[in-house]
């Protein structure tokens, strides 16, 4: 089968064609038909996270089973499922609390210890996320995938299992906003526009949306956003301005100290920041303790959504059917395989939602 493969740190994907085990116990593979473009995975590209070697990268995957091991349940050949990587094992402390997506143990495949389920020219080859969603075929456990009906199109449904999970996830489930609240986004790509649609499905009555990019505020509006303020010295003026003195929940998609800074400077009394975006490896960040104590100000850290994905994605799904989630209009582009290093220039480049890759 043909994927894209990491080789080091900086250089271009190649297309190349991989040998894949058959899914063993617990796991299932799949054909997939579409996979979406992640910042998360050009972290790896660019070494912004540790990788391992040769990898298919992609996380963000649709697609039908073609073969089940043993002891999986309610799955079956012919199935359409969509990938998350916060498989679970269903056992452990978290998961038996109800916070599955934090699960201690994640039992996903291929499983580690047994070598991976991939190889080229005899040599293994990775799955980031234990998923490598860049490829035609993937094996992955059967606790990393969800069933979704079959009237959500490939490519749409394929960007609920990271960047709709994460960024609606964190309005609705995270921060839990009320109806009639106020909020700003600060960074506003593929995360950011769902963070906007979560607190437009919750009920916010103000959604403030910040960005260095004019075009990707001129998205924000389409998906929810009912102001927008351009990133910048006087932004924290502007936004508590616009607010009335400031906002009931700040969402930080960005991943830097200082918009999170920011993020809190925007904050009213008794308000919620929620951190979302993913810094360099090393960053720490500061805030003054006496202003949160007096405020009466919470931080949460927001990973995937800090929701249960296997029961929210069908929930996702919904919406989307219902006419409250917008999801196609978030497939700003439908490429090849073949093209995957060009999406990635794209993605960077602040042009587009989301590029998704069709098979």
């Amino acid at each position: 089968m043909k994927a894209a493969v990491f080789q080091e740190v900086g250089a271009p994907l190649t297309i190349e064609d991989l040998e894949l085990d058959g899914p063993r116990r617990g796991e299932i593979r799949v054909r997939i038909v579409a996979s979406g473009l992640c910042h998360s995975d050009y972290h790896l590209i660019s070494g912004h996270l540790p990788g391992r070697g040769l990898t298919v990268l992609g996380h963000e995957a649709a697609g039908y089973i073609e073969a089940v091991g043993e002891d999986v349940p309610d799955l079956k050949v012919g199935d359409f499922v969509v990938t998350s990587f916060s498989a679970y094992c269903g056992e452990c402390a978290d998961c038996q609390t109800g916070h599955n997506h934090r699960c201690e143990v994640r039992p996903r495949a291929p499983v580690r210890e047994a070598g991976s389920r991939l190889t080229w020219k005899g040599k293994p080859v990775w799955q980031a996320a234990d998923i490598g969603g860049f490829a035609e075929e993937m094996v992955v456990h059967y606790r990393s995938a969800v069933k979704l009906p079959g009237n959500v199109p490939p490519e749409a449904a394929a960007l609920l299992g990271c960047g709709v999970l994460t960024g609606a996830g964190a309005a609705i489930n995270g921060a839990k906003i009320r109806p009639g609240s106020k909020a700003v986004v600060i960074g506003c790509g593929g995360v950011g526009l769902n963070t906007i649609q979560g607190a437009r499905i919750a009920g916010a009555e103000q959604i403030i949306a910040v960005d260095v990019n004019q075009a990707k505020l001129d998205m924000a509006r389409k998906f929810g956003a009912t102001a927008a303020v351009m990133a910048g010295p006087n932004a924290v003026e502007e936004v508590r301005e616009l607010s009335g003195g400031g906002v009931d929940f700040a969402f930080e998609v960005v991943g830097s100290p200082a918009t999170s800074r920011d993020a809190f400077a925007m904050l009213r009394k008794h308000g919620t920041l929620l951190l979302i975006g993913m810094p360099a490896m090393g960053a720490e960040m500061s805030f003054p303790i006496l202003e949160m104590l007096y405020k009466d100000i919470r931080i949460i850290p927001s990973g995937m959504g800090d929701v249960p994905f296997q029961l929210f994605l069908p929930q996702l799904a919904r919406y989307y059917m219902d006419g409250r989630l917008m999801l196609d209009e978030l497939v700003s582009k439908k490429i090849a395989l073949a093209d995957i290093n060009e999406g990635f220039a794209a993605m960077n480049g602040g042009e587009i939602a989301r590029s998704v890759i069709v098979f």
